[in-house]
């Protein structure tokens, strides 16, 4: 039986090119993987659905390759996808039990792309219940439909979300690659803490049709994946232009025809990256990381130098304000095309106070409530705080900074260490990261690992310009090559060192 464990994407295709394996057998591997890890042993607990036809898909590309017919890249490779985006055949709840009778009639713009490219669509993942935009207290990785997802790495700490599924599946090699989403931090947070590279695309760049929504604004889905070049990979069939996402009209001019030829060992040197000092200060193992990174990217040829970014993180309050306008109208507009019951926020609002003893155990909907509460997206309060916070973000933040200290790029911790699942208290507030400055901007960011703390995976965040997805992948990639800083999770029970660290039966 083949050994899935760590497998990439170019080594996936050698072995079945060379008639190693087949889709069928890699797929199976990946079943039955997810059987004793996700299910039994560790119990990840990351997948939430899987999809009925995976092996009859990966038999009809076999044919295909037999018969002389390679799609791409992707050919036949098993992909798991965040349960907020459509696929035909799967339900999209977006981890609520409010939504368990959603199964959408089309597929996602990025779902069809993924088809078309020869993907074996293995499955959906468990995600923080409504992208974490339910409730003021609420435990990333824990779903009404799901249940709570666990780090793969220690298994009593969080997987981040709100792609927590995601995260935790491809660390565990659930799947060769994996889809989340981002609104503000949804990819870049739960791929740090397990351990992962993740893209977050400039807003656009991968359609958004099909995907339940936060924001207009921030929305976008990414690839995750163990390396780089993973990454790379299944990007290259994520972007494409579609005409019926209004912010997608300008990726036909920017999308690059194959995101792995930035796969360059050599990107660092000569580069300018500005270290945000404001973003750390939070965590000693971070900055001690952060600081063995900066000596890594120095030995490449980079120029490190220290930035400052005028009104740091003056776009929380405006942010919010647009989040909450933005996701009434989207969702609304999401349910009503996909004659959902309920069918608008209304309705589930209504919905979640009567079953709220399976839907609202640990925290509330006060989210839900605020959004309901806001007007339309022609209120000035509206037009105000979205000009407010794109401003400082991006043309007084992001932008600014980049350009008045002449550097390619802007780095920042992804995010803290992962912290105690806790459902009685939910996530803790504070430390986090600067990246938050891109999400809002609308422009790229990606994680890479850098390190650890005590076991727990850390992650080095870049950002860049708008469209700047190649230059993030070649400099992402020299850094990976250079620091080999990841390392696969054991699925310790609890954190190393501690009274007992026993490995949960079944982790391998």
């Amino acid at each position: 039986m083949i050994d899935v464990a760590e497998l990439g994407v170019s080594d996936a295709q050698r072995k079945m090119a060379g008639g190693e394996v087949t889709s069928h057998e890699l797929t199976q591997a990946y079943l039955d993987r997810i059987r004793a890890i996700d299910r039994q042993g560790p119990a990840l607990n990351s997948v939430i659905e899987l999809n009925p036809d995976a092996l009859q898909d990966a038999d009809r590309l076999d044919a295909e390759r037999t018969a002389g017919k390679l799609r791409g890249p992707l050919h036949g490779i098993p992909v798991l996808l965040k349960d907020n985006i459509d696929v035909v055949g799967m339900v999209n709840s977006a981890g609520s039990l409010a939504l368990a009778d959603n199964r959408p009639q089309q597929d996602a713009f990025l779902v069809a792309r993924l088809r078309a490219a020869g993907a074996v669509l293995l499955g959906k993942t468990n995600l923080s219940e409504w992208a974490n935009f339910r409730g003021k207290h609420s435990t990333s990785g824990w779903s009404s439909r799901g249940g709570q997802t666990r780090n793969a790495y220690v298994l009593d700490r969080n997987p981040c979300g709100s792609s927590s599924g995601t995260g935790a599946a491809i660390a565990a090699s659930l799947a060769t690659v994996g889809v989340g989403t981002e609104t503000n931090g949804s990819i870049l947070c739960p791929a740090a803490v397990n351990g992962l590279v993740g893209l977050k695309p400039t807003v656009g760049l991968v359609s958004r049709r099909g995907i339940i929504p936060i924001s207009a604004s921030q929305d976008t889905a990414g690839p995750m994946g163990r390396t780089v070049a993973d990454v790379a990979a299944l990007l290259a069939v994520l972007v494409a232009a579609d005409d019926s996402d209004p912010a997608s009209t300008q990726a036909k001019s920017h999308a690059a025809p194959d995101y792995t030829a930035f796969l360059n060992p050599g990107a660092l040197a000569g580069k300018r990256i500005g270290l945000v000092r404001q973003a750390l200060g939070f965590n000693a193992d971070v900055d001690a990381a952060m600081e063995r990174a900066v000596a890594t990217m120095t030995t490449a040829g980079a120029i490190v130098i220290d930035v400052k970014v005028d009104g740091y993180r003056d776009w929380e309050a405006p942010e919010m304000v647009v989040l909450l306008y933005e996701f009434k109208d989207g969702l609304n507009a999401y349910l009503k095309a996909a004659r959902a019951k309920p069918g608008s926020l209304a309705d589930l609002i209504a919905w979640n106070q009567d079953h709220r003893d399976t839907v609202m155990p640990w925290f509330g909907q006060e989210f839900f409530e605020m959004a309901q509460a806001k007007g339309t997206l022609k209120d000035a309060a509206y037009r105000e705080a979205r000009a407010k916070a794109r401003k400082s973000a991006g043309e007084a933040g992001l932008f600014a900074t980049l350009d008045a200290n002449r550097v390619d790029v802007l780095m920042v911790p992804s995010a803290s260490p992962a912290w105690m699942t806790d459902l009685l208290l939910g996530d803790p507030r504070g430390g986090g990261s600067g990246a938050a400055m891109a999400a809002i901007a609308g422009t790229p960011s990606i994680t890479v690992p850098m390190g650890e703390s005590h076991g727990l995976p850390l992650g080095l965040a870049l950002m860049g310009a708008a469209y700047s997805e190649a230059q993030l992948i070649g400099l992402a990639y020299a850094f990976e090559q250079a620091s080999h800083a990841r390392k696969p999770p054991q699925y310790f029970a609890t954190l190393p060192g501690t009274a007992t660290e026993p490995k949960a039966d079944g982790a391998h």
